[in-house]
């Protein structure tokens, strides 16, 4: 029987270090590779044995994972965090890394994270993209408004994003700099083409089947729009992933930090390892929901007794995440059971 080669990868924006070794730990080879495709393909294609690979979670580890993945019997990523507290030592290189990878690899300790499938990271990708356009938008009206206040140029708050009114206030405001004119209207168009931007990119996003009846679906749940619905499928992925509420509410980033020693119990801020996308959409929407679902509506009012209302806002998220994982686990539309009447 062929024995099967063990590959840890140190994967940097330029190079990629690995190291190759068999299952009783003999190093086969070691080195560098160019972080290119070219470089790659000629570098898996001359390794000759079936081999297993893993690497480390980085922000160049989608691309590689993805050429890699047709030339590996299995290819796995790690989880930064939990590899770090692993293998921390006094000394630190690349190719100390690549061979820790590969010796927690053989040995079936890698802390093995979850990595969506290409399109779901694809689709991500644009919508990250989409929520960057919406706060450039958002600066665009900002500005706007902060011009025409520098230069005491009164206007109509509700009107002012409006096309019309807002060509025909500059056609009629006077002693005006014309430079202040010109920033106007480009920050006018600035904003128009984020508008359209936006729109195009919502359309690409739903047109996937499967992802448009998972949205479908969690948008039954009152006070979850199209964007919440969107960025919780493509943050989240496989919903089955979370073995509970908890560890879903911990992954938005939404729990707060805990420290146990000696008998004591101290609980911190909300966590900063988190999906900083899914959180803040989620903030944003616990806000707006109490509006339109009385479920969380009344989550809010009943922390707000006992509280502030930031932390009111963090437990309608909470329960939002509630709702949204079981809407996503089911493949139901969302039903509220009535638990004194049942």
């Amino acid at each position: 029987m062929e024995s099967i080669y063990y590959i840890g990868l140190d994967v940097h924006k330029k190079t990629i270090s690995f190291c190759i070794k068999t299952q009783d730990g003999q190093v086969l080879n070691r080195g560098m590779v160019e972080a290119t495709r070219p470089s790659l393909r000629q570098w898996a294609g001359a390794i000759g044995r079936p081999w297993i690979g893993a690497m480390e979670a980085t922000m160049f580890t989608g691309w590689v994972y993805d050429f890699l993945r047709p030339y590996a019997l299995e290819l796995k990523v790690a989880h930064p965090a939990m590899l770090k507290a692993i293998t921390a030592a006094k000394k630190k290189s690349d190719r100390l890394d690549a061979e820790k990878i590969t010796d927690l690899l053989r040995c079936d300790f890698l802390p093995e994270c979850y990595i969506a499938p290409e399109e779901i990271r694809e689709l991500r990708r644009v919508l990250r993209y989409r929520n960057l356009m919406v706060r450039e938008a958002t600066r665009m009206k900002n500005k706007m408004a902060g011009l025409l206040m520098e230069v005491g140029t009164p206007y109509n708050k509700k009107r002012l994003y409006g096309k019309k009114y807002f060509h025909n206030l500059l056609d009629n405001i006077e002693d005006v700099p014309d430079s202040v004119i010109q920033m106007l209207r480009l920050t006018r168009s600035s904003m128009e083409m984020f508008k359209g931007i936006q729109q195009q990119l919502l359309e690409a996003l739903a047109h996937e089947e499967d992802i448009r009846d998972r949205v479908r679906r969690l948008m039954t749940i009152e006070g979850v729009g199209q964007v919440t619905a969107l960025t919780w499928v493509l943050e989240v992925g496989d919903p089955r992933r979370f073995g509970s509420v908890r560890q879903a509410v911990s992954y938005c980033g939404l729990s707060s930090a805990q420290k146990e020693s000696a008998g004591k119990n101290q609980r911190g801020p909300i966590s900063k390892k988190r999906n900083k996308h899914l959180q803040t959409m989620l903030i944003e929407a616990a806000k707006l929901a109490p509006r339109f679902n009385p479920e969380l509506a009344e989550v809010y009012a009943r922390e707000l007794q006992r509280s502030h209302r930031n932390r009111a806002t963090l437990a309608v998220a909470r329960k939002l995440i509630s709702f949204l994982l079981a809407v996503d686990r089911r493949q139901t539309d969302f039903v509220l059971i009535d638990m004194k009447s049942a």
